[in-house]
């Protein structure tokens, strides 16, 4: 029975008190969620903190200037022939449409700022309503509040919200905390939508991908062991899998239907996502027939060896993860300079404290949910939090990325266990009080966030990866901005400067942070980390007419002595083919080629 933790018999008034209280506490998390210059700058000059974000604006500009539904290509990306985006554009439309919404109302360049800001914070709003409803179902709606409050203050959920996050992730992490919502409440129609939502998640992009496999995977065992009650449930997911295909179908362009990628919904994926659908309806028509819990682990272990042996037979470059053309050039100086490829112990080794803010608390959600799942009424909402975390526990010690979409189920677990202590805090004494509370303050995300704080005020001249203060500020608009008053060229410059360059300027680039451009990404180690020689090559072969760098980020040094780049930035060198252009205001260095 759903408990709201107030006493039997106590006043109607109290218990309004209480859910007016929690509810103010929320108000006043979301609304002080985003800074106001934060806001005002995302609205007035495009403020974005992640290059993706910019990158995401660039292609919903292009959409809007009449840029084919189909043609994903980013033609001022490593001109002339562009580079084709893995992107969806079941992303770009909403957006698209918001600012074709506002446009009237405000004008172009204001409404594009005024989506920048409203996109997330609607997002962010569902996804809260998500979470009140999952957890009031079977908690009532006190945990259902504090699961909110939880949400609003757990920084690895506010950070895919904030004001400017126009990326992909925020909509996955709808996607998948959907499916999980679908499989606890089971049955054929919750199956349905949490099988829609996966393809869903999958026509985005395949980050989610092992939470989806996960998902199924519970299914398949809940059906193995419960028999026909579970059946409706796993089969529902199966058939809502089969969405992946018109959703394909609609983002993909008819030529490129048989084009494999691996990263990217396309045949190999579409395979998977078949072989799903098929095996729930194989399943379901033998279910009668397979009377033991032994005969239906047969059934389904057949079918999933069949399933993955075909995917590896078909598609073996998949195997081997999204990059496969990848160089180790590329994989060393980008790859693996980038924060969230991180794993933890860089973090710990470069004292970067804010990991503090997003790792600790997946752990204790984990276990909580693992200790929860093993006892009580509501095993299998805890179970299925469970197996959504874990994943981004053990993901997340190899690369930050890997808890972007599990940290989203840390509400899940605070709203009730912190709803169940403070109903059983006026019984409890000593040892058993101090951990209720523990577990209660750690699964707050803003304790950690303040641990983090406050590790970084011990510490301050701990690193901070690669300077992603000095990065900031050279991709910032007052940075990239007055590049635009220059006549259009192409820039060869820092990697992760690229997409604002795109965004800020009618310039062409030769690098920008996306795999799909292994050329371009060459190009800019090389010729940003190598010798004079090495960067007039790239120069030449790429047509450049603006040299822009980093100050506090040139390059990599590719040999034993400093990168010519470098020396030139710091101005120990000149060169009669490179000409310094004066952008008064900008963080950027810039030359003209001559």
């Amino acid at each position: 029975m759903a408990t709201t933790g107030i006493r039997a018999g106590a006043p109607a008034a109290a218990r309004v008190d209480v859910q007016l209280l929690l509810w103010l506490a929320v108000g006043f998390s979301v609304l002080t969620l985003n800074g106001s210059a934060d806001l005002w700058d995302t609205i007035t000059r495009l403020r974005v903190a992640d290059p993706d974000d910019a990158m995401r604006l660039v292609g919903v500009r292009d959409l809007l200037a009449g840029q084919g539904w189909y043609d994903n290509t980013q033609y001022r990306f490593l001109p002339p022939g562009g580079v084709p985006s893995h992107w969806s554009r079941l992303v770009d439309a909403p957006i698209a449409g918001l600012i074709l919404l506002l446009t009237p109302l405000a004008g172009r360049p204001l409404a594009e700022g005024l989506t920048a800001v409203l996109w997330p914070l609607l997002l962010f709003g569902l996804f809260c309503l998500m979470v009140h409803r999952g957890v009031r179902r079977s908690f009532g709606p006190r945990a259902a509040v504090l699961a909110v409050f939880a949400a609003t203050q757990t920084f690895g959920i506010l950070v895919q919200f904030h004001a400017g996050r126009v990326d992909h992730h925020n909509l996955q992490i709808l996607a998948a905390f959907g499916l999980a919502l679908c499989i606890v409440r089971g049955g054929l129609r919750p199956g349905l939508v949490g099988g829609g939502l996966a393809a869903l998640s999958l026509a985005i992009g395949l980050e989610a991908l092992p939470y989806i496999a996960l998902g199924g995977l519970f299914l398949v065992g809940d059906w193995v062991l419960r028999g026909r009650s579970a059946l409706p449930a796993f089969l529902g997911f199966g058939l809502g899998l089969s969405a992946a295909f018109p959703l394909f179908a609609a983002q993909t362009a008819p030529g490129l239907w048989g084009t494999s990628y691996c990263d990217a919904l396309s045949p190999p994926w579409l395979w998977l996502a078949a072989g799903g659908c098929a095996t729930a309806l194989v399943c379901a028509g033998l279910d009668r027939r397979l009377a033991t819990a032994g005969a239906r682990l047969g059934l389904a272990a057949l079918c999933g060896g069949l399933l993955l042996a075909g995917f590896g037979a078909l598609f073996p470059a998949c195997l081997g993860g999204p990059f496969p053309g990848m160089t180790p050039l590329v994989r060393e100086h980008w790859l693996h300079t980038v924060n969230e490829m991180a794993p933890l112990s860089k973090f710990l080794a470069r004292r970067q404290w804010e990991i503090l803010a997003f790792y600790p608390i997946l752990v204790v959600a984990a276990a909580a949910a693992s200790g929860l799942a093993l006892r009580g009424p509501e095993r299998r909402h805890f179970g299925v939090a469970a197996l959504f975390l874990w994943p981004g526990v053990v993901l997340g010690f190899f690369q930050l990325r890997g808890i972007y979409v599990a940290v989203a189920f840390v509400p899940l677990v605070a709203g009730p266990v912190i709803d169940r202590a403070l109903a059983a805090a006026p019984s409890l004494r000593g040892a058993r009080l101090w951990g209720a509370f523990a577990l209660s303050a750690g699964l707050i995300g803003s304790c950690w966030t303040g641990l983090a704080l406050l590790a970084g005020a011990l510490t301050p001249t701990a690193g901070n990866g690669r300077d992603p203060a000095g990065a900031v500020n050279c991709h910032a608009d007052a940075a990239v901005a007055p590049l635009a008053a220059l006549p259009p060229g192409t820039v060869l410059a820092s990697i992760f400067i690229g997409p604002s360059i795109l965004l800020r300027t009618p310039h062409s680039v030769v690098g920008a942070p996306y795999h799909r451009a292994i050329p371009g990404l060459s190009a800019v180690i090389e010729g940003l980390g190598g010798t004079e020689a090495d960067l007039l090559r790239q120069v030449r072969a790429h047509d450049v007419r603006y040299l822009a760098t980093c100050p506090t980020r040139p390059g990599d040094d590719l040999q034993a002595e400093t990168a010519f780049a470098t020396r030139l930035t710091r101005g120990e060198v000149t060169v009669p083919w490179l000409e310094p252009v004066e952008l008064p205001g900008s963080a950027l260095r810039v030359w003209r080629v001559r």
